[in-house]
C-alpha cells in the first residue's frame, strides 16, 4: 500500500489547509534536489511531498482521497461514478428501492450495478448491497451495449512533474490498467511511456490516441489524456511562461558591483551586478524562463536582487559596520512620509 499522504507531510487528518502548506513548504526546502545534490533519496523524497501536497492541498482530490484512498489516484478513476456508488449505499443504509438518479437520469438499480461493476455478474440487479468492491468504480461505465461497434471510453490520469521538469520537458512510464476488451474478463494491465513536453503547466493534456478503453465489437479504442500537474518549486515563482528568482548579493557585491554564478534550468550562468545595487533591483535574464507550447519564444528568468547583511555580531564586523555607515551622506529614510 502507498505512504500515507498525511503521514508524508506529517500532519493530522484534520490538518487546515494553512498548516498542510507550511509543512509542504518546510519540507520541500529540506529535500530539494538543489539542496541535496545527487542524493537520491532526497530526491524520491521531494516527489512524495509534492504528490501529498498535490492532493491534500485541493479539497476536491482531499475529499475523494479521504473517501477512497490511492484508489482515488489511479487511472480510470470516475467522480461521477463514485458519487453513484456513494448515493447507492446511501439508498441501501435506509432500505430504498427503484430508481437512483445518476447524470441527471434515472437509472435503475440493473443499470446501476451494470455501470458502476462492469458487467461482471457480482451480483444480480435485485442483489443487497454486501460483497461489492470500490475498486470496480474504475472506468467501466458503459449502458447496455448498442447494435453496432462502440468506440471505447476516454480514460484520464495525472502526472506530477517538478518545475524542472516542465522546463526542460520529461518521460514518465506509466501503469495503465484498461477494462478487459470482451467487457466481462479481468482488467488488463499495460506499460506505456509518455513523452511530457517542456512548457507544460498544472493542468496541461498530453493525448495518446488510441490508449484507453477497447472498444466494443469491432469499435474503435478510446483515448488516454495525461493531465500534468507541476509541483510547487520552493524557490522559484513562475508566471506563464516567465520565472522569478530572488538572488542574495553581499554587501560589498552591492556597493562596489560584483559577477556571481546564477543556476537556471537550462545550465549555470555568470551575471554581473551593477555598482550601488539596491534590494528588489530586477535584472532579466533573457530567453531563460519556460519554453512556449505554442512555438513563440521562450519567457525570461528575472532575478530579484536581495541584499544579505552578515549575521555575525563580531569585532571586525562592528567596526566594518561603523565605517559603513560614514559613507551614508543622506538620511535613508528622508523620503519615508505618510
Amino acid at each position: 500500500m502507498a505512504d500515507d499522504y498525511y503521514q508524508i507531510l506529517g500532519v493530522d487528518r484534520t490538518a487546515s489547509e494553512d498548516v498542510i502548506k507550511k509543512a509542504y513548504r518546510k519540507l520541500a526546502r529540506q529535500h530539494h534536489p538543489d539542496v541535496n545534490p545527487g542524493n537520491k533519496a532526497a530526491e524520491e523524497k521531494f516527489k512524495q511531498i509534492g504528490s501529498a501536497f498535490d492532493v491534500l492541498s485541493d479539497p476536491k482530490k482531499r475529499k475523494l482521497y479521504d473517501e477512497f484512498g490511492e484508489d482515488a489516484e489511479k487511472i480510470g478513476f470516475d467522480e461521477k461514478k463514485a458519487e453513484a456508488y456513494r448515493q447507492y449505499r446511501a439508498a441501501a443504509s435506509r432500505g430504498g428501492a427503484g430508481g437512483i438518479p445518476y447524470g441527471g437520469e434515472d437509472f435503475d438499480l440493473g443499470d446501476l450495478f451494470n455501470d458502476l461493476f462492469g458487467r461482471r455478474g457480482g451480483a444480480s440487479a435485485g442483489g443487497g448491497g454486501a460483497g461489492f468492491d470500490v475498486g470496480d468504480v474504475f472506468g467501466r461505465g458503459r449502458r447496455r451495449p448498442a447494435a453496432g461497434p462502440e468506440r471505447g471510453n476516454d480514460l484520464s490520469t495525472q502526472v506530477r512533474i517538478t518545475l524542472a521538469e516542465a522546463v526542460t520537458g520529461t518521460e514518465r512510464t506509466l501503469s495503465v490498467t484498461r477494462p478487459s476488451r470482451t467487457g466481462t474478463g479481468p482488467d488488463e494491465p499495460t506499460r506505456l511511456t509518455v513523452k511530457i513536453p517542456a512548457g507544460v503547466q498544472t493542468g496541461s493534456k498530453v493525448r495518446l490516441a488510441g490508449q484507453g478503453a477497447p472498444g466494443l465489437r469491432g469499435g474503435p479504442a478510446g483515448d488516454l489524456y495525461i493531465e500534468t500537474e507541476v509541483v510547487e518549486h520552493p524557490l522559484v515563482r513562475r508566471e506563464g511562461d516567465d520565472l522569478h528568482v530572488d538572488l542574495p548579493v553581499t554587501v560589498s557585491e552591492a556597493m562596489l558591483g560584483a559577477e556571481v554564478r546564477v543556476p537556471t534550468f537550462q545550465g549555470e550562468v555568470t551575471v554581473k551586478v551593477p555598482s550601488g545595487s539596491q534590494s528588489g533591483r530586477q535584472m532579466r535574464l533573457k530567453g531563460r524562463g519556460v519554453p512556449s507550447l505554442k512555438g513563440g519564444a521562450p519567457g525570461d528568468l528575472y532575478l530579484h536582487l536581495q541584499v544579505k547583511v552578515p549575521d555575525t555580531d563580531t569585532p571586525e564586523a562592528r567596526a566594518a559596520a561603523e565605517t559603513l555607515s560614514r559613507a551614508y551622506s543622506d538620511d535613508v529614510r528622508r523620503e519615508l512620509t505618510l
